[in-house]
């Protein structure tokens, strides 16, 4: 599978170079934009699989890059990257249509990951945001049916859900749970078995719905 191509638009030059460098041979970066207006005219013309998307600009920021083009390309995603980790613009930006919100603390490999599983069809948050989104976007499920699901389960494959509900990557849970990746890798895809989902996005909102959340890891 080829590595999506992406476009960077953050209105700080400095950064989008730092984001460049870090990124360079991980993914395929198709241009970068400092605002909205230039924003827009990139993705049009280049549609990229997946934007990195600052939620802050002079001219409007993410919510209105994505509510301009959007609707002109169906098929790109769109991963927020902020130095904010405020609830409102984590949702805000969620609600607009993005599909993962990331802060720039994360690492090059981190966040070619992020991209990777975004372009994918997964949601992607780190994991102190991923808490804000399942909490406005949670629904109630009934108790008797979460409880007869969740009883397929081993409880370390519970283990593992709850991880995976609340943002972590394959990695950070191997070392959480002292496990390999793989093994960690092999739970999720037992899980999605069992509960007939299809992505670990599908799974992070089934976990919400049951607020999986609140029970003890």
């Amino acid at each position: 599978m080829r590595e999506p191509r992406i476009a960077i638009v953050d209105d700080h030059q400095l950064f989008r170079s730092g984001v460049r460098a870090e990124l360079e041979g991980l993914v395929e970066i198709v241009g970068d934009a400092d605002g909205v207006d230039s924003a827009e005219r990139l993705i049009l013309d280049s549609s990229p699989d997946v934007v990195l998307l600052d939620v802050h600009m002079p001219d409007g920021g993410g919510v209105e890059v994505i509510r301009r083009v959007a609707p002109e390309r169906p098929n790109t995603r769109f991963l927020a990257l902020s130095v904010s980790d405020d609830a409102e613009d984590v949702i805000g930006v969620i609600r607009a249509g993005a599909r993962g919100y990331v802060t720039k603390t994360i690492s090059g490999e981190e966040l070619a990951d992020a991209i990777r599983r975004v372009h994918g069809g997964d949601a992607v948050f780190s994991p102190r945001l991923a808490g804000f989104v399942l909490d406005a976007f949670a629904g109630a499920a009934p108790a008797a049916d979460a409880d007869s699901e969740l009883d397929q389960l081993t409880p370390r494959e519970r283990e593992v859900l709850q991880h995976i509900a609340r943002g972590y990557m394959y990695k950070e849970i191997a070392h959480r749970l002292d496990i390999s990746a793989k093994t960690v890798e092999a739970h999720v895809s037992s899980v999605l078995r069992k509960l007939q989902l299809s992505s670990r996005h599908e799974l992070s909102r089934w976990a919400a719905e049951r607020h999986l959340l609140d029970a003890d890891s």
